[in-house]
């Protein structure tokens, strides 16, 4: 979904009055009524309503849905991300934030990325959170989702999302993290601070004399967030910027009246600056541990594919970190302050619960999945079953207890299986088992529409 804002400029106030009453009735509705838009609304007239009301359908801010079942009228509106997006650039506009939008520099699963200006011709990035694009519809069809809420949910998410981007950014620049400076937060969008930098998968070779800086000062980010009780949750190439950042030096050179000359030198150091905080956790959620490893695995593993930089130290861990987390004061601990900013720990329960901090291989920048790793990993690992060898601890066998004769067994353990050392065991097909393939007098495709015929004839087919 392409933001479009051709149709901006041509709005009323009125098309404004009805498009906010279309958003503040999806609170509580999923297809809001059109008398109740008109109830909001608040303007004079049903027929200057309607008229709105199709003015915004055909740019296509809000979509009619005919015929719902869970509304008296004959028809309603729900609100498009498009229509989102025009509440949100609306309000950025009128609190002089925005005053020019470019070209879309980022586009992925779960956001879009635009370059703006502001009024005085800052640069400023403008991001658009859009949860349920691609990479969460499995999540919206195999999880109870909003309980017993269904629509709406994904603007809902996406407002969600937005809204603790911006007070983690917030206090990680006051901070002095290295972060982009948060400027304003409306809905679903995020404007920040644009950075002239190049994401860290973009860079095809470093240095060899800071390649290992590098790769400390990534490791120390992390320990500072578990420090002051944040976790990244997606810290890896793709959301990490790299700024090339000149410091002039001057090395001084003797000529031959023994004169000193000063002459400039730029030494070019790298700076890591991080990005993409929806799924930031605190430090003391139930899987920060698992989280924070994942993190440091993440750096580890891209930098021994890349750069071919294996560190000869182990961690950082997790217990390491967090251990004066304790002696913090109630301001120091930025995970609480977090909270205290405005993004409730009921709004992060919702949001963590159906938006879980997102795995190695999928991010707002598109890029392919790499495995499911996380969670499910670990659940598969502990569903692994320790296999009975019949042995004790002193390395005899033991007695199998299912056994009734001894004699028996004795004897059957005595025979020979007659193929010397070669004890490789022949794989058994279904013949061996007299199983064989069912000879059908009919073809299947064709029983099946019969079938179904028969069910449509009947009134109940799918």
């Amino acid at each position: 979904m392409k933001l479009n804002t051709a149709a901006l400029r041509y709005l009323t106030s009125e098309d404004w009055r009805v498009l906010a009453a279309v958003e503040q009735g999806s609170k509580n509705h999923e297809v809001v009524p059109t008398p109740l838009i008109t109830q909001i609304a608040g303007l004079r007239g049903g027929s200057g309503v309607h008229k709105c009301i199709s003015s915004l359908a055909k740019v296509g801010l809000i979509a009619k849905v005919k015929n719902a079942k869970w509304i008296s009228s004959d028809d309603g509106y729900r609100l498009t991300y498009g229509g989102l997006d025009y509440l949100a650039l609306n309000t950025h506009r009128r609190s002089n934030t925005l005053y020019s939008l470019g070209n879309q520099i980022g586009v992925g699963k779960e956001s879009d990325i635009y370059i703006t200006a502001s009024s005085t011709g800052r640069q400023q990035v403008l991001k658009l959170h859009r949860l349920g694009r691609i990479s969460f519809r499995s999540v919206k069809a195999n999880r109870d989702y909003l309980r017993n809420r269904s629509t709406g949910s994904w603007l809902y998410l996406s407002r969600l999302a937005a809204q603790k981007e911006f007070a983690v950014m917030k206090v990680l620049w006051r901070e002095g993290f290295a972060v982009p400076e948060p400027i304003a937060w409306s809905r679903h969008t995020v404007v920040m601070e644009f950075v002239d930098a190049f994401p860290l998968r973009m860079v095809e070779s470093v240095p060899v004399d800071k390649v290992g800086g590098l790769y400390a000062e990534l490791m120390d980010v992390i320990v500072r967030l578990a420090q002051r009780g944040l976790i990244h949750g997606d810290f890896n190439e793709f959301n990490i910027l790299i700024k090339e950042e000149e410091q002039p030096s001057t090395a001084s050179t003797s000529s031959t009246n023994d004169s000193a000359s000063a002459t400039p030198n730029t030494n070019i150091t790298l700076r890591p600056i991080l990005i993409d905080f929806p799924q930031t956790i605190s430090t003391s959620h139930a899987n920060a541990a698992m989280y924070f490893d994942r993190d440091v695995a993440c750096i580890k593993r891209y930098f021994e594919r890349r750069f071919k930089y294996t560190s000869d130290e182990e961690g950082p861990f997790f217990r390491d970190a967090v251990k004066g987390y304790e002696k913090l004061t109630r301001e120091e601990r930025l995970d609480v302050e977090v909270e205290a900013s405005g993004f409730s720990r009921k709004m992060g329960r919702e949001l963590e619960r159906f938006v879980e901090p997102k795995l190695p291989g999928g991010n707002e920048h598109g890029r392919g999945e790499e495995g499911d790793g996380g969670e499910d990993s670990e659940d598969e690992e502990d569903e692994v079953e320790e296999v009975d060898t019949g042995l004790r601890e002193d390395g005899e066998q033991a007695e199998d207890p299912q056994v009734d004769d001894p004699k028996l067994a004795e004897e059957v353990g005595g025979l020979s299986l007659g193929g010397g050392d070669d004890l490789a065991v022949k794989p058994v097909g279904a013949a061996d088992f007299g199983l064989m393939p069912i000879e059908l007098d009919h073809d299947p495709d064709v029983v099946s529409e019969k079938v179904h015929a028969k069910k449509k004839a009947a009134g109940w087919a799918i």
